[in-house]
């Protein structure tokens, strides 16, 4: 696909990264593959086609087969009906994604055929795009009306997956030094905790989507529930089995419009306290291109802005019914991914210095204000706190495998633990709110010292209290 540039091109990145000691981990998406991709042309040219069973079809003169719902599909639908052979085929996401049969044979050894050609170009490992919902029941059976609002449950970790993970793991990655991480990992840290068990011969790390499908703001979820779900895992976890720590991806918002606050008041201030947030905590933190920036969410007026096919097939679909299209597009001011998805704001030149060519979407028109360039120069930026951090945990391995021990549990404004390691004990306290917030904690930080503070403050903490959005790191004594 031209849009995507030439293997020449990937060899000299993957040539170039290495030389510069990053790795590289490739988006492994074989839950589905395109309705371009030639095994799906020759799949739908006929019944009797050899590359029929590597994806779902259901004959028509059978009736219609059980209702699935689909991600994209405009209806909602995931069952696309296809004149050609009077059959339907399954699509989870959209109907140009027809997925892939993974119980049939042929499709796992062609799959695995093709991450060894990437594997033996010399990349780091993979992440497995949506392959929780990859094994299905292919006895089809009716699932119960409203299921699609626990859609994880109902579609995550089908009969077979961890025989096919431990199959791959087999075939694959056993023989090369990779890591490998799960796109989703099941409803619950118990469901997770088994892509991950080295015992078991899986994948290295997990991440779940428990932490960020909350809604549309932190504030309307509650912090207290949010602290519990971040403490469940951490349990599931505490003694085997690794996770990721994530508040932003290419499927979110920005992380500061989503569980900060991005007015010009305090964007700087929570960016940094959610930076902090994620790089104290055990697990592998990622961090999402922009958000070390505090770059937030752009929020388009109008549907011509977005190129995602969630929004726009739900916006058609929406039109279809005679739904209310002007509360649908306020809404996904705060919710679209598109949000998370617009050009890296290098400096202040045409389209913020991501190209000279035409970007994917609209540069946010706050690239005036916020760039790479200005806050590579700004000692106090949201960029070199983020710097700071990084170069903290590298130093300190009590915040990257110590022991986590949540504090005053139900502080509806802070979120208070403990990381300790080896006779080491480092406090985190972080206030999620824009006003000066009191904590418990039930310990004396008398004489504690500051390691770090997002409003730079250097004397001893005062009266249990934290200024609005204030994150410090504290080492005990």
């Amino acid at each position: 696909m031209k849009d995507f540039g030439t293997m020449a091109d990937f060899d000299l990145l993957l040539e170039e990264m290495h030389k510069r000691k990053i790795k590289l981990i490739m988006d492994l998406v074989v839950n589905h593959s395109s309705d371009e991709h030639e095994w799906f042309k020759q799949s739908r040219s006929s019944r009797d086609n050899k590359y029929r069973d590597y994806y779902h079809w259901w004959p028509a003169e059978k009736r219609k087969p059980p209702y699935r719902w689909s991600f994209f599909d405009v209806n909602s639908e995931a069952w696309k009906y296809d004149a050609q052979t009077n059959s339907y085929y399954l699509h989870y996401f959209s109907q140009k994604q027809p997925d892939l049969n993974w119980e049939n044979p042929k499709v796992r050894n062609e799959v695995y055929d093709i991450m060894k050609f990437w594997l033996d170009k010399g990349i780091d490992g993979f992440r497995m795009d949506a392959f929780q919902f990859a094994s299905k029941d292919t006895t089809w059976p009716e699932l119960p009306k409203g299921y699609e609002k626990n859609i994880i449950k109902y579609y995550g970790v089908g009969p077979n997956l961890h025989n096919y993970l431990q199959e791959m793991n087999k075939e694959v990655f056993s023989k090369y030094d990779v890591m490998t991480v799960a796109e989703g990992a099941g409803s619950s840290p118990e469901d997770a905790s088994l892509f991950v068990d080295p015992e078991r011969k899986e994948l290295n790390m997990a991440y779940h989507f428990e932490s960020v499908d909350i809604g549309k703001h932190l504030h309307d979820f509650g912090l207290v529930k949010y602290k519990d779900i971040f403490s469940r895992y951490d349990t599931a976890f505490k003694d085997k089995g690794w996770l990721s720590i994530f508040l932003g991806n290419h499927d979110q918002p920005r992380m500061v419009s989503k569980f900060g606050n991005d007015t010009p008041e305090f964007r700087e201030i929570s960016s940094k306290m959610l930076s902090t947030f994620i790089m104290t905590m055990r697990g592998t933190p990622y961090y999402y291109y922009g958000d070390e920036l505090g770059m937030n969410s752009i929020r388009f007026d109008s549907i011509e802005d977005y190129t995602d096919v969630d929004t726009r097939n739900k916006y058609i679909g929406l039109k279809n019914r005679g739904g209310d299209l002007k509360t649908f597009l306020e809404g996904q001011k705060q919710t679209s991914r598109e949000n998370g998805r617009t050009p890296f704001q290098w400096d202040r030149t045409k389209n913020a210095g991501f190209t000279s060519g035409t970007p994917w979407l609209k540069v946010n028109p706050n690239y005036d204000t916020i760039t790479f360039e200005a806050q590579e120069k700004d000692p106090n930026s949201v960029l070199n706190y983020f710097r700071k951090l990084v170069q903290l945990r590298k130093k300190e391995p009590t915040l990257v495998y110590g022991k986590y021990t949540l504090l005053d549990k139900e502080n509806p404004n802070v979120f208070a633990y403990t990381r300790e390691l080896d006779g080491k004990k480092l406090l985190v306290l972080l206030n999620f709110t824009d006003k000066i917030s009191t904590y418990n904690i039930g310990i004396s930080t008398a004489k504690s010292i500051i390691i770090l503070d997002n409003y730079a403050r250097t004397k001893k903490l005062k009266n249990n209290t934290l200024l609005p959005y204030e994150a410090i790191i504290i080492a005990l004594k």
